[in-house]
């Protein structure tokens, strides 16, 4: 999924923050009335979601707060491995393309209505309906038989999905996928009740959801609201409520004032949190993702048409000191696609060192000669800010290849869901595993077929690689074609692969069992209190 960018909100919160302090007088605290308390209540900040549709939702802004309300049949555990939700028990055909999938018979709505495997087809259906619009479906459910000729229009119905019975599910997918029940523990599988959709168009602003919590209140930019759901189908939340500050200034301040109980640390703080003599000893977690953050090329438009090209502008970065400066340490170097902790990381890949001659004899072998054309590079954001660490590669750009770069940024909503058709000559992109599976990074973002495939990269090789690693059923053999492919992608310089993430979470030592998974999402329902 998309990546929450944290440099960005950072910055937007702190210009807030600014506009705070002018209004209250410098530093004046005494202005910001602090919250009551109330009982088994959890007190966080955010920028609130996009939307509260798991048709719709691809980011983790709004993953944060739909995985908390809503369900499906699937969910990660702590290893980050599929195990039931709402699906007590299945099986599985002896060819791996049908599913059987049994329902928990206690499972719920919010509002009491029993969940049945109608409620799914119905859920499934929607998300592939070419009304709904949704930008995920394609990827997440596209392997169900009929799913993508009812995204195309093509039919009313996804043919690989039949509800038995209330509580019997069976799906058929096209070929066996070892993948495939991960898959159901991304949003766009989740459950949604048919009458509350089709209620009203903003339904979503007061879901009838499945999970652990209910959406109690929502007042946009204000704080959202989130309450047990004491009918939960597993274990209920220890916690009663919920409560996010939206949009309420500086994390660091809000931890500091005990506003909130829980703060996400961003690069201007780190260095403070991480002081061992300072206030917050003790209470910093560290967390490493399944993530990527990455340049990508858009291998259809000059001069990342040119394979040399993509290959001197790789080489023209010192990346290991961009990094090193402007990101504190707080971030890995990524040689290749594929995270450490991946299954099927390969640690002797090693992509283009810096070496400016070597770029500029690239540039020079390419179609373009020393004259490259003027370059556009898309990015997430808002009011003209650029993060230190892209205006040093920038800068390395023009300095060492002569380029001429204008950065467009685009409103993180529309980089969310719009980018295929806005991307420039370059984008930067920020992606968070749904599952620890390679085919998660190097099929989804980089199959000519796929939907994320941004950069627009076509290569037969390449796609009969990926489609058959897709559907082997042993484990070594087809991380070895991921590694095969993986191979193919930075050979060819199809993105500048930047850092692998990691998260730097302050945690009020009352807050306990408060953890972040691979993804960067919080397990709120087994949080509590030491109160």
């Amino acid at each position: 999924m998309l990546k929450r960018y944290r440099i960005l909100i950072a910055a937007v919160i702190g210009i807030i923050t600014c506009l705070s302090m002018i209004s209250c007088g410098f530093l004046d605290l005494t202005c910001v009335a602090p919250h009551q308390r109330e009982p088994s209540t959890l007190y966080l900040s955010d920028s609130g979601p996009l939307t509260l549709d798991p048709a719709i939702s691809g980011e983790m802004s709004s993953h944060t707060y739909i995985t908390q309300i809503f369900s499906g049949l699937f969910r990660l555990d702590d290893a980050m491995q599929p195990v039931g939700d709402l699906a007590d028990t299945w099986e599985r055909s002896q060819d791996g393309k049908i599913y059987v999938f049994h329902l928990k018979k206690e499972a719920k709505f919010h509002d009491g209505k029993p969940v049945t495997a109608q409620d799914f087809k119905y859920s499934w259906e929607r998300a592939c309906n070419p009304a709904t619009e949704s930008r995920t479906a394609s990827t997440y459910l596209g392997d169900i038989v009929g799913a993508r000729e009812m995204l195309q229009g093509k039919a009313n119905t996804i043919s690989g999905v039949q509800a038995i019975d209330d509580q019997t599910l069976k799906v058929t997918i096209d070929a066996p996928k070892a993948y495939f029940l991960a898959k159901l523990t991304y949003p766009t599988s989740f459950v949604v009740d048919r009458a509350s959709v089709e209620k009203s168009e903003s339904w979503w602003q007061q879901p009838n959801g499945t999970g652990p919590f209910k959406l109690k209140t929502w007042i946009e930019d204000q704080h959202i609201v989130l309450e047990r759901n004491d009918s939960f189908y597993r274990e209920p939340a220890k916690l009663t409520r919920i409560e996010f500050q939206l949009l309420a200034g500086s994390s660091m301040s809000l931890y500091e004032t005990g506003d909130i109980d829980v703060a996400p640390v961003y690069l201007y703080d780190i260095d403070r949190a991480q002081d061992p003599k300072g206030p917050f000893a003790g209470e910093l977690l560290v967390s490493p993702q399944l993530s990527l953050e990455y340049i990508g090329f858009n291998t259809q438009k000059p001069p990342f048409d040119d394979v040399y090209v993509r290959q001197a502008f790789c080489m023209a970065v010192h990346k290991e000191k961009i990094i090193k400066i402007t990101q504190k340490g707080m971030v890995t170097n990524a040689h290749g696609i594929l995270p450490p902790t991946m299954p099927g990381y390969n640690k002797d890949l090693k992509g283009f060192e810096f070496d400016v001659d070597k770029a500029r004899a690239l540039l020079a072998k390419s179609k373009y000669g020393n004259s490259l054309p003027p370059i556009i590079i898309t990015q997430s954001g808002a009011g003209n800010f650029i993060p230190p660490y892209l205006g040093a590669i920038i800068q390395d750009w023009e300095q060492n290849l002569g380029a001429t770069i204008t950065v467009r940024q685009l409103d993180p909503e529309i980089f969310s869901y719009y980018l295929e058709n806005e991307v420039d000559n370059m984008f930067v992109f920020g992606w968070i595993a749904d599952y620890p599976d390679p085919q998660n990074f190097l099929d989804v973002l980089f199959n000519p077929e796929a939907d994320y495939n941004y950069t627009k990269y076509k290569d037969p090789a390449l796609t009969a690689l990926l489609n058959q690693a897709g559907t082997h059923q042993d484990s070594a053999a087809r991380y070895k074609l991921y590694q095969e492919a993986e191979r193919i992608l930075i050979d060819n310089a199809i993105c500048l692969p930047l850092w692998f993430d990691t998260d730097y979470t302050l945690i009020k030592p009352y807050v306990k069992n408060y953890k972040l998974d691979a993804q960067g999402t919080p397990t709120l329902s087994s949080v509590f209190l030491d109160e």
